[in-house]
């Protein structure tokens, strides 16, 4: 492989399409385009494919070799005999199927038939509840649907379909794993599950090894499976044994590398696997940067200077505690509740408090995962905090109080489109091992005091089972 062989890696994400177009041996950035996509929960796929058109349009992925997509987790995309989209895409985000949920997961035989059989604890996120409530509330549009596929997995088929080099509609593991109807544990989809969900089966696509060729386009060009975003992520990180990932986007997320499929019958940690032919064991919450936004506007400040008031405020924003759910919350799941200020005084209703209260409050949602991890035999030595909001100061030193470890901040980079190229790079040299890409780091910081932040975090714990009976 030659130093300027190029490869290509696309995020399609729930805001936009990135592409990053990479030397396939060093992982150097060669260059990127972006497009957006539109706003909601439910998005009509093929906006997807204008995006992707249009990000990579004017010649970027001209003389690429290899190209893979990561892309949002869960999305349900129905198609009908003629491989038509049957109707808008239900996000990952979309909670209407909440109620559909919580009876799977009764009918199943309960949370724990669900960790120790397929790894997943159905939330409305998950694709098979999706299913059921399109059953329930769309008879007509399940009767229309022949396969159902992941947001990832259509895209992928666009691009082969564009080149005329689409012969069947593929996956992979990582992605599948968030289905709730593929089981971590056997490797396999369960048609019971399916079944279970919408009082039949559908088809569904084939899972590829990590590196096999799902296909070329017109070009000669090599499509590898690609994968999940959180899968994506871990990829272009290079995850080592011990580091744990928190990435604070639209969704707030943590995660690590393990040897096994974890059981854990609470939901809160999902058993994914990752793209590499191990398990990605993931927590993840609704509420993440966007509660930074929200703090920012009803402080009616710049993100600079609610940086700034959030450092000025003393650990623990002086009693103030947010309970931050401001668009409901996956884990722990409730999908109806809302945001929560609690412990408001005269004496601490300040700006600098509310704006540390904010920070505080996003990543407290986030701390039980790390625990969790921990809990269920998951190497726990650092916190790699990746995502828009880790860009912010405040977030960075907050952070390292409340979780304890050193934290250190990849340099600003698509992480998941950077792991689609390495997967491309992977399939595209047939060697056994993704190519080593070295990651350069931003960021290093080192805990304060054993437990500094143990009130705070035990404070946060007893508000929300005092509010929500749960922790």
């Amino acid at each position: 492989m030659s130093a300027q062989t190029l490869v290509a890696g696309v995020d399609s994400s729930t805001q936009s399409c990135k592409i990053v177009v990479c030397d396939a041996e060093t992982g150097a950035i060669v260059r990127t385009a972006r497009a957006p996509h539109p706003d909601g929960t439910e998005v009509d796929p093929r906006h997807w494919w204008a995006a992707y058109q249009q990000a990579g349009a004017d010649g970027l992925l001209e003389g690429v070799s290899a190209i893979a997509v990561g892309g949002q987790q869960h999305g349900m995309v129905t198609l009908d005999d003629g491989d038509e989209v049957v109707r808008p895409a239900l996000l990952w985000n979309d909670t209407r199927s909440a109620g559909a949920a919580a009876d799977l997961v009764e009918e199943f035989g309960g949370a724990q038939a669900w960790a120790e059989q397929i790894g997943v604890v159905p939330v409305a996120a998950i694709t098979a509840t999706k299913l059921r409530w399109l059953a329930r509330n769309e008879p007509d549009s399940l009767a229309r649907t022949r396969t159902c596929v992941l947001p990832h997995d259509w895209l992928t088929g666009q691009i082969l379909k564009d080149g005329n080099g689409f012969q069947r509609w593929v996956t992979d593991r990582g992605d599948a794993s968030g289905t709730g109807y593929w089981s971590a544990h056997s490797q396999d989809y369960r048609a019971d599950v399916m079944d279970l969900a919408m009082g039949r089966t559908v088809e569904v696509p084939t899972v590829l090894a990590p590196h096999e060729v799902a296909g070329r386009t017109a070009s000669g060009m090599i499509v590898a499976p690609g994968t999940g975003d959180n899968m994506g992520a871990a990829l272009g990180l290079g995850l080592l044994p011990g580091d744990v990932v928190v990435s604070l986007g639209t969704s707030g997320t943590v995660f690590a590398r393990h040897t096994e499929a974890v059981v854990d019958a609470s939901g809160a940690l999902q058993s994914f696997a990752d793209a590499e032919g191990g398990y990605l064991p993931l927590l993840c919450t609704l509420n993440a940067a966007r509660v930074l936004n929200a703090g920012a506007a009803m402080l009616g400040v710049d993100y600079a200077e609610f940086d700034r008031l959030a450092l000025a405020a003393a650990p623990g924003a002086g009693g103030l505690t947010l309970i931050p759910y401001l668009d409901g919350e996956r884990t722990p799941n409730l999908p109806q509740s809302t945001g929560t200020l609690l412990g408001l005084t005269r004496a601490n209703a300040t700006p600098e408090n509310l704006a540390r209260a904010h920070v505080e409050g996003m990543l407290l949602n986030l701390v039980a995962g790390v625990g969790a991890l921990r809990d269920h035999g998951v190497a726990v030595e650092r916190i790699l905090l990746i995502g828009g909001a880790s860009a912010s100061v405040a977030v960075q030193d907050i952070a390292c109080q409340l979780f304890g470890l050193p934290v250190v901040v990849p340099a600003a980079g698509e992480y998941v489109g950077l792991g689609a190229a390495r997967q491309a790079a992977w399939t595209l040299s047939g060697a056994d091992a993704p190519p080593p890409w070295e990651i350069s780091l931003d960021v290093r910081a080192e805990p304060g005091a054993p437990d500094a932040g143990a009130e705070i975090v035990g404070r946060y714990r007893d508000a929300v089972r005092a509010l929500y009976g749960v922790v």
